[in-house]
């Protein structure tokens, strides 16, 4: 039967499994599955998974509950193994890199930071502030015919688009540098100017809270900040 894995933490992490329910249809209990010196945190499943709400609100719970008690390098949802033994050798072979991974985010989490702007709002700002997106926008209006313009128009665009976020993300890492340990920079979405991931120390997280609030603060009315967490550090294994 094909084992699911949640997390890998060191072999001294009390995993405190009790009460917790697993993935997939039937949902077996998660379980410790120790190796040499690290342990993994499994269940049994068919195999048969889709990102379900249940599935996904159970693969985080016990992600969060294994962080309550210590490191733990979580699993992406979805991760399948043979048999328990194809993952205590993963384990045993990867052991060095594991423990390093689990030394570096040792007493820390993980908060999410989305920085969205309204899309007409910047568009306006982009118009009033580049001399040339004005005179293509006043051309192509003037002509809805001219392709070439158009083109030219969108390119110009975007790339101030691209350029206002990499100064956004500058100064929000530049604002938050004291307060986190490491960050990633994730992928834009149409709803959001900037992703990005930070990685804060336990005894940093109402610091990190309150650099937020006071970027924010400082960022005036024209973005919306939106921070998530504390959560498993997923964008740092």
């Amino acid at each position: 039967m094909p084992v699911y894995l949640y997390a890998v933490t060191s072999a001294d992490h009390p995993h405190r499994l009790d009460g917790l329910t697993g993935v997939g249809d039937p949902a077996a209990a998660p379980r410790s599955l120790a190796a040499s010196s690290l342990k993994a945190v499994v269940s049994d499943t068919s195999g048969e998974l889709r990102a379900k709400r249940r599935d996904l609100l159970a693969h985080e719970t016990v992600q969060e509950r294994l962080l309550e008690d210590g490191a733990v390098l979580p699993m992406r949802f979805g991760l399948l193994a043979g048999t328990d033994d194809e993952v205590r050798d993963a384990l045993d072979q990867h052991t060095d890199m594991y423990t390093q991974a689990l030394r570096d985010v040792d007493g820390c989490t993980e908060y999410h930071l989305k920085v969205a702007r309204d899309q007409d709002e910047l568009l306006r700002e982009i118009v009033a502030e580049n001399e040339e997106v004005r005179r293509l926008n006043d051309r192509t209006r003037a002509d809805p015919d001219a392709h070439a313009g158009r083109v030219a128009l969108g390119e110009l665009v975007s790339a101030e688009i691209e350029r206002r976020r990499e100064n956004t993300a500058g100064e929000v890492v530049d604002a938050l540098a004291g307060t986190s340990e490491r960050h990633v920079l994730g992928q834009p979405t149409q709803e959001h100017l900037v992703a990005l991931s930070f990685l804060v120390r336990r005894d940093r997280e109402r610091d990190f809270s309150r650099a937020v609030q006071d970027f924010a603060d400082r960022s005036g009315t024209g973005a919306q900040f939106t921070l998530h967490g504390p959560l498993p550090p997923y964008s740092f294994v």
